[in-house]
Protein backbone atom coordinates (compact mmCIF):
# COMPACT_ATOMS: atom_id res chain seq x y z
CA UNK A 1 0.00 0.00 0.00
CA UNK A 2 2.74 2.46 0.91
CA UNK A 3 4.61 1.71 -2.31
CA UNK A 4 1.54 2.69 -4.33
CA UNK A 5 0.97 5.73 -2.10
CA UNK A 6 4.50 6.87 -2.94
CA UNK A 7 3.73 6.62 -6.65
CA UNK A 8 0.42 8.43 -6.15
CA UNK A 9 2.21 11.22 -4.26
CA UNK A 10 4.62 11.61 -7.19
CA UNK A 11 1.71 12.02 -9.64
CA UNK A 12 0.07 14.60 -7.35
CA UNK A 13 3.31 16.55 -7.04
CA UNK A 14 3.92 16.35 -10.78
CA UNK A 15 0.44 17.56 -11.79
CA UNK A 16 0.60 20.47 -9.34
CA UNK A 17 4.08 21.50 -10.55
CA UNK A 18 2.90 21.33 -14.17
CA UNK A 19 0.10 23.89 -13.88
CA UNK A 20 0.42 26.02 -10.73
CA UNK A 21 3.95 27.56 -11.08
CA UNK A 22 3.22 28.93 -14.57
CA UNK A 23 -0.16 30.26 -13.44
CA UNK A 24 1.49 31.96 -10.44
CA UNK A 25 4.19 33.43 -12.72
CA UNK A 26 1.57 34.86 -15.08
CA UNK A 27 -0.40 36.28 -12.18
CA UNK A 28 2.63 37.94 -10.56
CA UNK A 29 3.97 39.38 -13.81
CA UNK A 30 0.49 40.31 -15.12
CA UNK A 31 0.84 38.34 -18.34
CA UNK A 32 -1.05 35.52 -20.04
CA UNK A 33 1.56 34.46 -22.59
CA UNK A 34 3.00 30.98 -23.03
CA UNK A 35 5.18 29.76 -25.88
CA UNK A 36 4.06 27.02 -28.24
CA UNK A 37 6.77 24.71 -26.90
CA UNK A 38 5.83 25.55 -23.31
CA UNK A 39 2.19 24.79 -24.07
CA UNK A 40 3.11 21.44 -25.64
CA UNK A 41 5.28 20.48 -22.67
CA UNK A 42 2.60 21.53 -20.18
CA UNK A 43 -0.12 19.61 -22.02
CA UNK A 44 2.01 16.46 -22.24
CA UNK A 45 3.04 16.39 -18.59
CA UNK A 46 -0.45 17.22 -17.35
CA UNK A 47 -1.95 14.35 -19.37
CA UNK A 48 0.91 12.11 -18.28
CA UNK A 49 0.43 12.66 -14.55
CA UNK A 50 -3.37 12.59 -14.71
CA UNK A 51 -3.33 9.31 -16.67
CA UNK A 52 -0.78 7.81 -14.28
CA UNK A 53 -2.88 8.82 -11.29
CA UNK A 54 -6.00 7.15 -12.69
CA UNK A 55 -4.05 3.96 -13.44
CA UNK A 56 -2.51 3.93 -9.96
CA UNK A 57 -5.90 4.47 -8.31
CA UNK A 58 -7.19 1.44 -10.23
CA UNK A 59 -4.20 -0.65 -9.13
CA UNK A 60 -4.68 0.47 -5.52
CA UNK A 61 -8.29 -0.69 -5.75
CA UNK A 62 -7.04 -4.12 -6.80
CA UNK A 63 -4.62 -4.05 -3.87
CA UNK A 64 -7.50 -3.50 -1.46
CA UNK A 65 -9.64 -6.14 -3.17
CA UNK A 66 -6.94 -8.80 -2.78
CA UNK A 67 -6.07 -7.84 0.81
CA UNK A 68 -9.72 -8.06 1.95
CA UNK A 69 -11.31 -10.67 -0.30
CA UNK A 70 -8.29 -12.96 -0.85
CA UNK A 71 -5.94 -12.30 2.09
CA UNK A 72 -4.29 -15.74 1.93
CA UNK A 73 -3.22 -15.09 -1.68
CA UNK A 74 -1.95 -11.57 -1.07
CA UNK A 75 1.73 -12.51 -0.92
CA UNK A 76 1.42 -14.46 -4.18
CA UNK A 77 -0.66 -11.97 -6.17
CA UNK A 78 0.94 -8.78 -4.87
CA UNK A 79 4.56 -9.52 -4.12
CA UNK A 80 7.23 -6.87 -4.51
CA UNK A 81 7.95 -7.86 -8.10
CA UNK A 82 4.27 -7.82 -9.07
CA UNK A 83 3.82 -4.38 -7.48
CA UNK A 84 6.85 -3.02 -9.34
CA UNK A 85 5.55 -4.43 -12.64
CA UNK A 86 2.08 -2.92 -12.12
CA UNK A 87 3.52 0.48 -11.23
CA UNK A 88 5.80 0.37 -14.26
CA UNK A 89 2.82 -0.55 -16.47
CA UNK A 90 0.85 2.40 -15.07
CA UNK A 91 3.64 4.88 -15.81
CA UNK A 92 4.32 3.39 -19.27
CA UNK A 93 0.67 3.44 -20.31
CA UNK A 94 0.36 7.01 -19.05
CA UNK A 95 3.40 8.03 -21.10
CA UNK A 96 1.99 6.50 -24.29
CA UNK A 97 -1.46 8.00 -23.71
CA UNK A 98 -0.05 11.47 -23.06
CA UNK A 99 2.27 11.25 -26.07
CA UNK A 100 -0.51 10.25 -28.47
CA UNK A 101 -2.99 12.76 -27.09
CA UNK A 102 -0.49 15.63 -27.17
CA UNK A 103 0.80 14.85 -30.66
CA UNK A 104 -2.70 14.48 -32.07
CA UNK A 105 -4.08 17.59 -30.34
CA UNK A 106 -1.21 19.88 -31.35
CA UNK A 107 -1.25 18.61 -34.94
CA UNK A 108 -4.72 20.10 -35.45
CA UNK A 109 -4.82 23.43 -37.33
CA UNK A 110 -6.17 26.33 -35.26
CA UNK A 111 -8.92 28.25 -37.03
CA UNK A 112 -10.18 30.37 -34.13
CA UNK A 113 -7.09 32.21 -32.91
CA UNK A 114 -4.60 31.18 -30.26
CA UNK A 115 -6.13 32.55 -27.05
CA UNK A 116 -7.00 29.83 -24.53
CA UNK A 117 -9.77 30.52 -22.05
CA UNK A 118 -7.92 28.71 -19.30
CA UNK A 119 -4.99 29.15 -16.88
CA UNK A 120 -3.06 26.25 -18.43
CA UNK A 121 -2.87 24.41 -21.75
CA UNK A 122 -5.78 21.98 -21.62
CA UNK A 123 -6.82 19.66 -24.44
CA UNK A 124 -10.55 20.66 -24.54
CA UNK A 125 -9.61 24.36 -24.74
CA UNK A 126 -7.19 23.71 -27.60
CA UNK A 127 -9.83 21.66 -29.42
CA UNK A 128 -12.22 24.62 -29.21
CA UNK A 129 -9.76 26.61 -31.33
CA UNK A 130 -9.39 23.91 -34.00
CA UNK A 131 -11.40 23.46 -37.18
CA UNK A 132 -14.51 21.30 -36.96
CA UNK A 133 -13.31 18.86 -39.63
CA UNK A 134 -9.97 18.51 -37.91
CA UNK A 135 -11.73 17.85 -34.64
CA UNK A 136 -13.11 14.62 -36.10
CA UNK A 137 -9.53 13.26 -36.23
CA UNK A 138 -9.36 13.62 -32.48
CA UNK A 139 -12.60 11.70 -31.91
CA UNK A 140 -11.07 8.24 -32.41
CA UNK A 141 -8.32 8.81 -29.83
CA UNK A 142 -10.79 10.33 -27.38
CA UNK A 143 -13.10 7.32 -27.85
CA UNK A 144 -10.24 4.93 -27.04
CA UNK A 145 -9.32 6.94 -23.94
CA UNK A 146 -12.95 7.00 -22.79
CA UNK A 147 -13.25 3.23 -23.24
CA UNK A 148 -10.09 2.66 -21.18
CA UNK A 149 -11.38 5.05 -18.52
CA UNK A 150 -14.76 3.31 -18.41
CA UNK A 151 -13.00 -0.04 -18.12
CA UNK A 152 -11.09 1.22 -15.08
CA UNK A 153 -14.29 2.63 -13.58
CA UNK A 154 -16.14 -0.67 -14.06
CA UNK A 155 -13.24 -2.53 -12.45
CA UNK A 156 -13.23 -0.15 -9.46
CA UNK A 157 -17.00 -0.45 -8.97
CA UNK A 158 -16.91 -4.25 -9.27
CA UNK A 159 -14.02 -4.47 -6.81
CA UNK A 160 -15.77 -2.34 -4.22
CA UNK A 161 -18.98 -4.32 -4.56
CA UNK A 162 -16.99 -7.46 -3.72
CA UNK A 163 -15.17 -5.65 -0.89
CA UNK A 164 -18.34 -4.39 0.78
CA UNK A 165 -19.86 -7.85 0.49
CA UNK A 166 -16.81 -9.39 2.15
CA UNK A 167 -16.34 -6.89 5.00
CA UNK A 168 -19.48 -7.92 6.99
CA UNK A 169 -18.21 -11.51 6.96
CA UNK A 170 -15.00 -10.54 8.79
CA UNK A 171 -15.45 -12.08 12.27
CA UNK A 172 -13.78 -9.40 14.43
CA UNK A 173 -14.97 -5.83 14.83
CA UNK A 174 -11.36 -4.64 14.72
CA UNK A 175 -10.85 -6.37 11.39
CA UNK A 176 -13.98 -4.74 9.93
CA UNK A 177 -12.87 -1.33 11.19
CA UNK A 178 -9.41 -1.80 9.66
CA UNK A 179 -10.92 -2.82 6.32
CA UNK A 180 -13.17 0.24 6.21
CA UNK A 181 -10.37 2.60 7.30
CA UNK A 182 -8.23 1.22 4.47
CA UNK A 183 -10.89 1.54 1.78
CA UNK A 184 -12.67 4.80 2.63
CA UNK A 185 -9.71 7.16 1.95
CA UNK A 186 -9.11 5.50 -1.41
CA UNK A 187 -12.81 5.64 -2.25
CA UNK A 188 -12.93 9.34 -1.32
CA UNK A 189 -9.93 10.13 -3.55
CA UNK A 190 -11.37 8.14 -6.49
CA UNK A 191 -14.80 9.81 -6.13
CA UNK A 192 -13.30 13.31 -6.02
CA UNK A 193 -11.02 12.65 -8.98
CA UNK A 194 -13.66 11.02 -11.20
CA UNK A 195 -16.55 13.36 -10.40
CA UNK A 196 -14.52 16.52 -11.01
CA UNK A 197 -12.82 15.23 -14.17
CA UNK A 198 -15.98 13.72 -15.66
CA UNK A 199 -18.05 16.85 -15.16
CA UNK A 200 -15.24 19.07 -16.50
CA UNK A 201 -14.89 17.08 -19.74
CA UNK A 202 -18.44 15.80 -20.31
CA UNK A 203 -20.60 18.72 -19.15
CA UNK A 204 -23.30 19.85 -21.65
CA UNK A 205 -22.19 22.72 -23.91
CA UNK A 206 -25.36 24.62 -22.95
CA UNK A 207 -24.06 25.26 -19.42
CA UNK A 208 -20.50 26.04 -20.47
CA UNK A 209 -19.06 29.44 -19.57
CA UNK A 210 -15.52 30.80 -19.06
CA UNK A 211 -15.97 31.16 -15.30
CA UNK A 212 -17.46 27.66 -14.94
CA UNK A 213 -14.70 26.13 -17.10
CA UNK A 214 -12.08 27.84 -14.96
CA UNK A 215 -13.66 26.65 -11.71
CA UNK A 216 -13.98 23.07 -12.95
CA UNK A 217 -10.39 23.02 -14.20
CA UNK A 218 -9.15 24.14 -10.79
CA UNK A 219 -11.43 21.56 -9.18
CA UNK A 220 -10.00 18.56 -11.04
CA UNK A 221 -6.42 19.71 -11.70
CA UNK A 222 -5.48 21.36 -8.38
CA UNK A 223 -7.93 20.28 -5.65
CA UNK A 224 -7.53 16.44 -5.82
CA UNK A 225 -3.70 16.50 -5.81
CA UNK A 226 -3.77 18.96 -2.91
CA UNK A 227 -6.31 16.97 -0.88
CA UNK A 228 -4.97 13.47 -1.53
CA UNK A 229 -2.13 13.71 1.03
CA UNK A 230 -4.53 15.06 3.64
CA UNK A 231 -7.12 12.33 3.01
CA UNK A 232 -4.58 9.53 3.31
CA UNK A 233 -2.80 11.17 6.25
CA UNK A 234 -6.02 11.20 8.28
CA UNK A 235 -5.37 7.51 8.95
CA UNK A 236 -2.42 8.65 11.06
CA UNK A 237 -3.56 8.89 14.67
CA UNK A 238 -1.11 11.67 15.54
CA UNK A 239 -2.29 13.81 12.63
CA UNK A 240 -5.94 13.27 13.54
CA UNK A 241 -5.21 14.29 17.11
CA UNK A 242 -3.42 17.44 15.90
CA UNK A 243 -6.33 18.37 13.59
CA UNK A 244 -8.78 17.79 16.43
CA UNK A 245 -6.75 20.02 18.78
CA UNK A 246 -6.61 22.72 16.10
CA UNK A 247 -10.37 22.60 15.52
CA UNK A 248 -11.28 22.58 19.21
CA UNK A 249 -8.84 25.47 19.82
CA UNK A 250 -10.51 27.53 17.07
CA UNK A 251 -13.97 26.84 18.47
CA UNK A 252 -12.86 27.81 21.98
CA UNK A 253 -11.45 31.12 20.72
CA UNK A 254 -14.78 31.93 19.08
Amino acid sequence: MFFFLLNLALTDLGSICTTVPKAMHNSLWDTRNISYTGCAVQLFFFLFFISAEFSLLTIMCYDRYVSICKPLHYGTLLGSRACAHMAAAAWASAFLTALMQTANTLSLPLCHGNALGQFFCEAPQILKLSCFKSYLREFGLIAVSVCLGLGCCVFIVFSYVQIFRAVPRIPSEQGRHKAFSTCLPHLAVVSLFLSAGTFAYLKPPSISSPSLDLALSVLYSVVPPALNPLIYSLRNQELKAAVWRLMTGCFQEH
